[in-house]
């Protein structure tokens, strides 16, 4: 065992049920090096948006080597940070702050951990038309990905009219004002797309549901949804169901913790080996017939 140590974590709200912990000292013991991985929930800890600049520093101040943030403070982020990489300002969303040299530092592996495991579960679909719902900082990193994968035109859906009017905005600059828009009509804009990406919260343990009608969905239709947690969400199951191809967040949360693993440690991730250590930690929460709960 090496004598190496870091310490790292999760920023959040309602994240007691997140795989990283796992997934990155999984791969920290398999490397011979101690990482632990902590939770900061604030909802558990009744923190606000407001705590984000002293958390940081403190978490700085602790020796932490850096830490991940989620749902809902990946832009509001940005803003506590001392520098942003290209690609994190490009996006508008950090969901990796490393602390280097006394600065703390902005990245983002989302979109490129989406656009991984679209390129591993999605490669032959049709990229005509997609509508994508949530313009949020996951929004923001799919959006990127979707459109630097050769999605002809990206219809987006948010209910908050002044966010999604700055992704739009900011990813008409960097693609083309003609390959993006905003959905006034959910349904008539799944009528005529190829594929519906969900980058909004809906579906997640403390966000049950469908961010769109089942009777909106068709086999023809291919469906993603960023959500890691549960695995299956109801819209996917729902799209399964129907016949669609489907892809969930696992390929996305891998991909960017192993790039994230990297910012802190310093050391090349085994993206496999992480994958596997998701996939047992989902199992081995998963009720054995026959058990008590």
């Amino acid at each position: 065992m090496s004598t190496q140590r870091f310490l790292t974590g999760l920023i959040g709200r309602d994240i007691q049920a997140s795989r990283s912990p796992t997934i990155h000292e999984c791969e920290a013991d398999a490397q011979g090096v101690r990482l632990i991985y902590s939770l900061f929930d604030f909802a558990r800890a009744n923190m606000t948006e407001a705590d984000l600049p002293r958390v940081l520093v403190a978490l700085q101040l602790a020796g932490f080597a850096g830490v991940n943030v989620t749902h809902p403070y990946k832009q509001a982020v940005t803003e506590c940070l001392d520098e942003l990489t290209n690609e994190a300002s490009e996006v508008g969303a950090v969901n990796a702050v490393a602390f280097r040299d006394g600065k703390s530092i902005g990245h983002n592996t989302d979109a490129v951990g989406f656009a991984k495991s679209f390129e591993q579960d999605l490669r032959d679909v049709a990229r005509n038309r997609v509508l994508q719902l949530g313009a949020g900082g996951a929004g923001a990193a799919t959006g990127h990905a979707l459109l630097s994968l050769g999605i002809g035109h990206l219809a987006i859906r948010d209910p908050d009219s002044a966010r999604l009017s700055g992704l739009i905005d900011s990813l008409a600059e960097r693609y083309g004002a003609d390959r993006v828009s905003a959905s006034s009509d959910v349904g008539k804009s799944i009528a005529t797309s190829d594929g519906l990406v969900n980058a909004t919260p809906v579906g997640m343990d403390k966000h049950p549901g469908m961010p769109v009608p089942r009777t909106a969905l068709r086999p023809d239709l291919w469906v993603a949804d960023i959500i890691y947690f549960p695995l299956e969400t109801e819209l996917l199951a729902a799209a399964r169901q129907t016949g669609c191809r489907a892809m969930n967040g696992s390929g996305m949360v891998v991909h960017q913790a192993a790039a994230a693993f990297e910012f802190f440690t310093g050391l090349t991730a085994d993206v496999r080996r992480m994958q596997q250590s998701f996939l047992d930690d989902v199992a081995a929460s998963v009720p054995k017939k026959g058990r008590s709960s």
